[in-house]
């Protein structure tokens, strides 16, 4: 008589294990196999070269990685306007995001250092020296333990910032008087408006244009670039005075748990991307800035540029007050310590 084949106990459960393992193992694998995805957040409009110079960053990325990352870039403040974002990145919000210095003085309050009366004015060849020199190196390493990241690489220039108004038209110092300016943030900004008898005010990007429409504030501090993106002419915007104040920097910056999920090879593939590319970025930056101070004057902008001895006799007038600034914005002596030296033997 023919014997049916029959399982042991033990063989019954091994087998019923295997079955119910199986799909996990699977799933695993294909969590394994999914990429690894990166967020990155902006505050400007998508027609800002900031943005421009991010998206082309994020592409080659991509390419390189052969499919291991995926990237998404929110833009317009989607996610976080800067001023937030640096709180965002350490809470593991965002993987990426390439803030404005101005935007991290509050976490940071040395990245206030551009607001020193000894910068204002001064040509781009003297601010290289700062930004890519002690100062620069300083200020990335306090990023990096205060906001639990990893900086990419050189900073990105924005570009000079600049006084702009709506109704008065701005053709000295003298005009800013009594007008309420808005700013980017920090106490530097603010110590700078009131300096030229101009009240603070600060505003996230995002909603400046409807607030300069509604005449929440008279005018504010910021660049050609910014104002042709936002098409701040549209809000009213028709004056502006070229001091070059201070130059502002977009420091492109990955939050460090996302960095420590790279294996060395992909971490290296941000750093030499970042770096092969970013003097043409600078440079697109600064012809997008020589663009745009086309266009805001074509759209009716007035611009007023000081002569070099009002810009050299206001930053002298400015300088005696540099410790005031350094107080307000809790810079530290190491910080001043390290641009002095970067402006060592220029006058």
């Amino acid at each position: 008589m023919n014997s049916k084949p029959s399982w042991s106990r033990r063989a019954f459960v091994s087998s019923a294990m295997a079955m119910v393992a199986t799909p996990a193992l699977r799933t695993g694998a294909a969590r394994a196999d999914a990429p690894l995805m990166l967020r990155c957040s902006l505050e400007t409009a998508p027609s800002h070269t900031r943005n421009v110079v991010i998206r082309d960053y994020l592409g080659k990325i991509e390419t390189a990685a052969a499919g291991k990352i995926k990237t998404q870039l929110f833009e317009s403040g989607q996610l976080f306007p800067d001023l937030q974002v640096g709180k965002a990145l350490l809470q593991g919000q965002v993987e990426m995001a390439a803030p404005g210095s101005w935007s991290l003085t509050g976490i940071v309050p040395d990245a206030d250092f551009f607001q020193l009366p000894i910068l204002y004015g001064r040509p781009i060849e003297a601010l290289r020296r700062v930004v890519d020199g002690k100062s620069g190196q300083l200020l990335a390493m306090q990023l990096e333990q205060r906001l639990s990241s990893h900086v990419i690489g050189p900073w990105l220039d924005l570009g000079f910032f600049n006084w702009y108004s709506t109704n008065k038209p701005l053709n000295c110092y003298d005009d800013l008087k009594g007008l309420k300016i808005r700013n980017n943030g920090g106490a530097g900004q603010a110590w700078r408006t009131q300096f030229m008898g101009a009240i603070p005010n600060t505003t996230p990007l995002p909603n400046v244009p409807l607030a300069l429409s509604q005449g929440t504030f008279d005018g504010l501090i910021t660049t050609h670039e910014t104002v042709a993106s936002g098409q701040f002419w549209e809000s009213g915007i028709r004056h502006a005075l070229e001091d070059h104040q201070f130059i502002g920097e977009y420091i492109p910056i990955v939050s460090r748990a996302f960095w420590e999920k790279l294996p060395p090879e992909l971490r290296q593939v941000f750093t030499n991307l970042w770096r092969e590319n970013v003097q043409g970025y600078r440079a697109n930056m600064a012809a997008a800035q020589s663009r745009a101070s086309e266009l805001v004057q074509a759209h009716g902008i007035n611009i007023v540029v000081p002569s070099p001895d009002d810009l050299a006799a206001a930053r002298r007038e400015m300088i005696a007050s540099q410790g005031q600034v350094a107080r307000l914005s809790n810079i530290s002596s190491e910080m001043l310590a390290a641009v002095s030296a970067d402006l060592s033997g220029i006058d």
